[in-house]
């Protein structure tokens, strides 16, 4: 294997502390053959899908590749904006707002930038990026607060098949949860309020996250565990009691069992059982997506609603707002915590020339 090393390499170039936030992805654009691409990539990846390889393919390419682009590019034309993907443009405005933040402690010795798990831009072209910025100590923050294999586990893998090709690997740190993380559950629990004082509060309030399935829990992934202790501090933190809110899992793929209870289902049950009014928020998406903006806020509406409920609600995510920032900024210092940089530039520019190394 040949090992990639810096094209751009100077000894003048000074070194860099790079800061990597990554979320899932997006298609580039919502048509047919984009998101052909887009699921292609993204449920090969055998951390998604863990069934046998070859069964797998076979389901994928001559099943699911011919039926879901179409249906997929649908939704996603109703969320596509002028900006384009909601979770592309939330989590560029995200990594700008955390750069201004960050460059007020370390200056000009940080690099901070974005990347998809799947799709553009990715994990490989962001690294290869900050590497030729001179980035030497990478810090990785996939923004999903609960850990899962599925996701921040195949982050990870992407980040490790990148640096596998290059010749100079920085050092690195890999942020691989934060679901209880004080400042997260406050900014969640604010946002909350800031909705009930416009809008008072509802019969329940529900907890949606991300489906997986039961297979994986019981495999040792810990997800199912921490989406449950993130919705007990938040309840805590809002002073809610067990009856007046609820955890449910959305977003189930195929015939098998998925984590319960699942989010459709219970708003459907929830009228006949005197529940008129919902609030649905989704505390394991940093930004809002296709599955918030279509399946939470849309489609789930509708389930209720035709079931006799009479006020449905969702409560978006954090998006680049102000608070999520600041936390976000402090769980990063937590994890640059002793990392310097010193900027021997000038020293290195002459021992380089001495050894006839810089002209």
């Amino acid at each position: 294997m040949k090992y990639q090393g810096n094209q751009n390499f100077s000894h003048k170039q000074e070194d860099k502390i790079g800061v990597l936030i990554t979320n899932l992805g997006t298609p580039d654009t919502p048509t047919k053959s984009d998101l052909k691409k887009y699921l292609r990539e993204f449920l090969s990846d055998p951390r998604v899908v863990e069934i046998p390889r070859l069964l797998w393919w076979m389901i994928l390419n001559f099943v699911i590749l011919n039926i879901r682009p179409r249906r997929s590019a649908k939704a996603y034309r109703t969320v596509w904006t002028e900006r384009g993907s909601p979770l592309l443009f939330h989590t560029n405005d995200q990594a700008d707002a955390l750069r201004i933040k960050l460059k007020q402690t370390y200056g000009e010795n940080i690099v901070v930038d974005f990347a998809m798990r799947y799709g553009s831009p990715s994990v490989d072209s962001v690294i290869d990026k900050m590497l030729q910025q001179g980035v030497r100590k990478l810090l990785v923050l996939p923004l999903y607060p609960q850990y899962c294999a599925s996701t921040t586990a195949s982050t990870f893998d992407a980040v490790a098949a990148s640096l596998a090709k290059k010749r100079l690997i920085p050092e690195l740190r890999f942020i691989n949860h934060y679901h209880d993380f004080p400042e997260y559950i406050q900014a969640v629990a604010d946002k909350i309020r800031q909705h009930w004082a416009i809008n008072g509060k509802a019969d329940k309030l529900i907890f949606t996250y991300h489906g997986i399935p039961k297979r994986y829990l019981l495999n040792g992934d810990p997800y199912h565990c921490e989406c449950y202790k993130t919705s007990r501090l938040l309840a805590e933190n809002l002073g809610l009691t067990e009856k007046e809110y609820l955890v449910s899992f959305q977003s189930r793929f195929g015939r098998e069992e998925w984590l319960q209870p699942y989010t459709d289902k219970t708003l459907i049950a929830l009228p006949e059982q005197g529940v008129k009014s919902v609030q649905l928020v989704c505390p394991g998406f940093s930004a809002d997506c296709l599955e918030t903006i279509e399946e939470i806020e849309v489609e789930n509406r509708d389930y209720f609603m035709e079931a006799g409920g009479e006020r449905y609600e969702y409560i978006s995510a954090l998006n680049a707002e102000t608070s999520h920032i600041d936390m976000m900024a402090k769980l990063l210092e937590q994890h640059l915590q002793g990392w310097t940089i010193v900027n021997d530039t000038d020293k290195r520019v002459e021992l380089a020339k001495k050894l006839g190394a810089l002209n």
